[in-house]
């Protein structure tokens, strides 16, 4: 048939037209050297279709072997990506199985929440941190397990909502405080009363504790963290210790601590040790005990944020360890994610806005060995946290023997005691990262002790 625009054929093969192309010679026909002869009959399987002859080179030589080992490879990099993540996966679950989550205290907080604080500016946070005495869960060693537990350091940090600084306000045990009627830990009602602040948790827990600092600042308390002896020790021990200066040494036997005087780093046992001494050291207070822990603290802190920990894994998972192992805290900071997020959030804080301080506080009129607020002063230092506005720290004075003379608290500045300002009136919220508002006797985590 003649194909015309009218009737077009269809083609056989791929190529217009009919007939065997240069590449499709003719069944029995050859067309140059590469031509291949018909099939032997012999190599036609029974279905008629005949064999392919394998893939030849331009050349004429057989084909090589494919090399195999980038499967090997892929297969061995998704192995070990495999492995770290399973690792990842099995250190993450360590460190949340770690913390102890505090469900009591968080039902009991929900009885009385008609009566608790309103919170505070969005973003800005309030952590009550309680060192406890307790005995029990490996801290026999100092001595015996009857069951209870004290607060043997109490700190209320305030973060605030900028995260441009910190301020931890340390409360003394031996405060008189109202305390509100609480459910002890024997499932007994305690009444009301004026009394130490450390029994609020040595007989109902934290729960207790809690709402007493909150009826006490006007300050709703959003985590609470419990970390005891052990703990501690640990704590130091993941950052290599922490340095001091004594100006002359130390035998104490009741805080196990035996120093010579001058530099030193001090590791676990007598980190412990050196901020639970009281006896041995200056007058024997608690409130210059209290200075010690701070300066301690703040000295543990510039350490973490000048070795780089936070931003190490191989020297932030320690530390974790350490900090998970021995914490109990609520529901909201009760796991790893919880506590990465607060550390992240404060790691952008200079070590000068990390203030330390003690709440003005003095000899209680009534017993020597207890103590009492100073007002107006703690109700201005109360009311500017629960705000968020900005407190300072200075230095308390000293006196040539070196301690200082008087108790944090005692003699804050002039400023401190001075009816609201403006911005208090007003409901607005500066920020406290100019360093800026009434001076408290205190310190910062970029003085060391040694300086």
């Amino acid at each position: 048939m003649t194909n015309s625009p009218e009737n077009p054929s269809v083609p056989d093969g791929p190529d217009e037209g009919t007939g065997p192309t240069p590449r499709q010679p003719a069944p029995g026909t050859a067309s140059g050297p590469t031509a291949h002869p018909p099939p032997a009959i012999s190599d036609v399987p029974p279905d008629g279709t005949p064999k392919r002859s394998p893939a030849r080179s331009p050349d004429g030589a057989p084909p090589r072997r494919r090399r195999r080992w980038p499967r090997w490879a892929a297969l061995g990099v998704a192995v070990v990506l495999l492995g770290l993540a399973g690792t990842g996966y099995a250190l993450y679950s360590k460190l949340n199985g770690n913390i102890h989550t505090d469900i009591d205290t968080q039902a009991e907080l929900e009885k009385y929440e008609a009566e608790r604080p309103k919170g505070g500016p969005t973003n800005a946070e309030d952590i009550l941190l309680i060192g406890s005495d307790t005995r029990g869960g490996g801290n026999g060693e100092y001595g015996a397990d009857n069951g209870t537990q004290r607060s043997d350091t109490t700190i209320l940090l305030h973060l605030s909502a900028d995260r441009h600084s910190a301020t931890a306000v340390s409360i003394p045990r031996d405060l008189m405080v109202k305390v509100p009627s609480c459910t002890r830990t024997d499932g007994r009602r305690m009444p009301a009363q004026t009394t130490q602040f450390n029994w609020a948790f040595q007989f109902a827990g934290a729960a207790c504790a809690i709402r007493t600092v909150e009826k006490m600042t006007g300050i709703r308390v959003d985590h609470h963290m419990i970390i005891d002896f052990v703990g501690f020790r640990k704590v130091v021990d993941a950052v290599h210790g922490v340095e001091v200066c004594l100006p002359e040494a130390i035998d104490d036997r009741q805080a196990r601590l035996s120093l010579p005087a001058g530099r030193q780093t001090l590791r676990g046992e007598d980190a412990l040790g050196f901020v639970r001494a009281r006896k041995s050291l200056g007058n024997g207070s608690d409130t210059q005990r209290m200075e010690r822990q701070q300066q301690f603290l703040g000295a543990l802190v510039k350490k973490v944020q000048s070795n780089g920990v936070l931003l190490n894994p191989t020297r932030i998972y320690p530390l974790l360890d350490a900090a998970t192992s021995s914490l109990t805290t609520d529901k909201g900071l009760a796991s790893l994610t919880g506590l990465y997020e607060l550390v992240r959030s404060m790691r952008s804080i200079p070590a000068s806005h990390v203030q330390f301080m003690t709440v003005p506080r003095r000899e209680y009129r009534y017993n020597a060995n207890r103590d009492e607020l100073v007002q107006p002063s703690a109700d201005r230092l109360f009311r500017r946290l629960a705000k968020d506005q900005p407190v300072s720290v200075q230095p308390p004075p000293r006196t040539t023997d070196g301690p200082a003379s008087g108790p944090p608290g005692d003699t804050p500045s002039p400023n401190a005691s001075d009816t609201a300002s403006s911005d208090e009136k007003a409901g607005s919220s500066p920020s406290p990262s100019d360093g800026s508002g009434p001076a408290f006797p205190g310190t910062t985590a970029d003085r060391g002790i040694c300086e």
